[in-house]
């Protein structure tokens, strides 16, 4: 399961002894990762680019001040969040610092629980920066062909069997859902063996004209019936020496069937108005989204095409069964949807986020595709994750999880606030809670949106 945390890393700089000691022990209480400094130059030696936290400094110090240290950062990165610590005399520089980029600034003396809820804010944004950073790298370096990119044990195992009978003398069904990337895995085949310099042909049997799938499939001669004013060669002998897919198997009539089946067995194809047939030197991969032996045996698909096809039987996963490659795949869609619009790469914001987690994708990798077109364009405004397939009784808990999540957000966990909002019993509302895995004091260090 992929999972979005949220970065602990601390960066504290601070000249006074005895006040970083004290704040030291008191972030680090609270679970932070805390690295002190007596001042800047030690500091910027130790803060690369993708420092995975915040940086805590004190605008007053000797050498080089808040502000100047800033500077240093942001030529850095950009984006990493420095908080300002200042007495109450310099809080006209401070605002100055914001107004030159610092995330946050907290007057002496302050409540720990008020630079706390800076911090927490300021480590989430991180989070989503290191994230969006991470994800697009791992797009970037990839080698694998989508949809086969990703590490699960599942797409990992149909990589290794591609590799291992790309270059045998046999044909493969390849089954698996709608949208799960069944024309990769024919032209992962065709591309890693000997075929991969001859033709890869590719035929939707769902989208062949009625009336003319012969022709289309097995070509005619000039004159071969009314209208054929030349010859053409069809899709399957145009094949030769290459790869034939038929994509979507399943709805090729079984009148057709039959003359592919004789394809298949003589490695022949006979074109509408040839005296004699022509051999071919071609494998046949064949791809279905239902499952064909159940097709066949159902009378829906012909038996015996069914065994000829099925030499070899690959299952294309769905991504349900393979969730931890979703951040890579929604990061190739969204580069390569932000490239083909002209727009700058969008944050991933934590919504999102959420989303790519919870989902099941029931159109798998082309709905995942469509999904981030959206988010690049800034068009998805709904960041639920969808309810297909989900009965009445679990979208209303799903709703029920969603109220209860947005409510604590809201009153950042204040269970009084949330009670006297959604109106039920103290009990009835812990019940919830607990059934929706939710924890107020999870809640109450975030930012209300």
């Amino acid at each position: 399961m992929m999972e979005f945390a949220r970065p602990t890393a601390v960066a504290l700089i601070e000249d006074d002894a005895d006040f970083r000691h004290a704040l030291v022990e008191r972030l680090t209480l609270e679970g932070y990762d805390v690295r002190a400094f007596p001042g800047t130059e030690p500091a910027l030696r130790a803060i690369d680019a993708d420092f995975p936290g915040v940086v805590i400094t004190d605008l007053r110090m000797p050498g080089l001040d808040g502000r100047q240290l800033l500077s240093r950062l942001q030529a850095l990165d950009a984006a990493l969040p420095v908080i300002m610590i200042t007495g109450h005399g310099d809080i006209t520089d401070a605002v100055a610092a914001m107004k030159d980029g610092a995330y946050d600034f907290v007057a002496k003396p302050f409540q720990f629980e008020r630079l706390q809820d800076s911090l927490n804010r300021a480590l989430e944004k991180r989070g989503l920066v290191l994230e969006n950073r991470r994800l697009l790298a791992m797009a970037s370096d990839s080698g694998q062909e989508l949809p086969l990119a990703g590490s699960s044990r599942a797409i990992t195992a149909l990589r290794a069997t591609i590799a291992q009978i790309a270059d045998a003398r046999m044909d493969v069904l390849i089954e698996g859902e709608t949208g799960t990337g069944k024309e990769a895995v024919a032209r992962a085949l065709h591309n890693g063996g000997r075929r991969r310099l001859a033709p890869f042909v590719a035929v939707n049997c769902g989208a062949l004209p009625d009336g003319l799938i012969e022709s289309e499939l097995f070509g005619h001669e000039l004159g071969a019936f009314a209208g054929a004013l030349r010859r053409r060669v069809g899709h399957v002998e145009r094949a030769h020496n290459g790869s034939l897919f038929l994509d979507e198997v399943e709805s090729m009539p079984l009148a057709v069937q039959v003359k592919i089946l004789r394809v298949l067995e003589e490695r022949e194809v006979h074109p509408i108005g040839a005296n004699e047939p022509r051999a071919l030197d071609l494998r046949v991969l064949a791809s279905s989204k239902i499952d064909l032996g159940e097709a066949a045996r159902g009378g829906a698909f012909r038996e015996d095409l069914y065994y000829r096809l099925n030499v070899v039987k690959l299952r294309v996963p769905p991504l349900r069964e393979r969730r931890e490659d979703i951040p890579l795949l929604f990061a190739h869609f969204l580069r390569r949807a932000a490239d083909r619009h002209g727009v700058d790469i969008p944050s991933i914001s934590d919504s999102v986020r959420r989303l790519l987690v919870e989902a099941d994708w029931p159109g798998n990798i082309r709905e995942l595709a469509h999904f981030a077109e959206r988010v690049a364009l800034s068009l998805d405004d709904n960041t639920r994750a969808p309810d297909h397939g989900l009965s009445l009784p679990d979208r209303v808990n799903r709703f029920e999880g969603e109220l209860l999540r947005d409510a604590l957000q809201s009153h950042r966990g204040d269970i009084s606030a949330v009670l006297a909002e959604m109106q039920v019993p103290r009990k009835t509302l812990y019940d919830k809670l607990q059934r929706h895995g939710l924890k107020p004091a999870a809640f109450r260090s975030e930012q209300a949106t």
